[in-house]
């Protein structure tokens, strides 16, 4: 493992509107990190495209602000830092790490359920301001949220409880995925991507399989084939393959659209 620094400054909240919220706001202010603000309790939790993160009492939810090294697209190469930390975290907290799996492009998996968001925003770089990275990161530790209110295509909730019954402390995961980002992050800018990508698709959650990628104005069909080199998602079609930095991905659409064939008899 790659050396970590000695010392990350880390505040914890007994109550916050939101981590992330709280990192902007520090951004605003000349807060260039590295800081780590942890949350026992967020009133307004957001995830991916402002969607609401519910977050019921003993799961985790944390921000890490730090100064963004290159451009815009090794800022997204951050998801891949923190995806491969909270996969590490979970192998050493559980001793489980064949229940854990990584979706693209932000949330880590127990047992094909969704157990961990991971929410990237850039603030500053105006008006004098530096720019820094905001990483968010929620975790169903202790519970799993209603499903009731997911969207048609969204994965089911789970909790790292499923695990083993056992109810482990925020800090306990934030001790440990604060050393686990660093090494990433350590060995990202001293190794680059490739290293990063070879790991996450080795924990790659529907990789080889059918998928359907939906972006805004339109859907891409084929087969999960991988990530290049700048992190995006790679579809195999029927036109070849199709490179794409952001897309929704639904690997049980063939599924249930062959359910609903059967069931109306053809």
């Amino acid at each position: 493992m790659s050396p970590c620094p000695s010392r990350i400054r880390v505040e914890v909240h007994d109550e916050l509107d939101s981590t992330s919220l709280e990192c902007a706001r520090r951004a605003r202010a000349g807060e260039t990190g590295p800081l780590w603000i942890m949350a026992k309790t967020q009133t307004a939790a957001r995830g991916r495209r402002g969607r609401a993160w519910v977050a019921p009492e003993g799961n985790f939810a944390a921000s890490l602000i730090r100064p963004v090294v290159g451009g815009p697209e090794a800022a997204a190469q951050r998801s891949f830092v923190a995806a491969l930390a909270l996969y590490d975290a979970f192998h050493l907290l559980t001793g489980h790490p064949e229940r854990f799996s990584l979706k693209w492009p932000n949330d880590v998996l127990l047992d094909g359920r969704k157990l961990a968001g991971i929410l990237l925003e850039l603030q500053g770089g105006q008006a004098g301001t530096p720019q820094v990275l905001i990483l968010g990161i929620g975790v169903n530790l202790a519970a799993a949220p209603d499903p009731s209110g997911l969207e048609t295509h969204a994965l089911p909730p789970t909790c790292l409880a499923e695990v083993d019954g056992m109810t482990h402390p925020p800090e306990a995961l934030l001790d440990l995925l604060g050393r686990a980002v660093e090494a990433w992050e350590y060995r990202l800018v001293a190794e680059g991507f490739e290293p990063l990508r070879k790991t996450w698709l080795e924990r790659a959650s529907g990789l080889g399989k059918p998928v359907v990628a939906r972006m805004t104005n339109r859907e891409v069909r084929g087969i999960f084939s991988g990530i290049d080199g700048r992190g995006f998602i790679v579809v195999e079609t029927d036109d070849g393959p199709v490179s794409l930095p952001a897309a929704e991905l639904d690997f049980e659409a063939d599924s249930r659209e062959m359910e609903g064939l059967d069931a109306a008899g053809n």
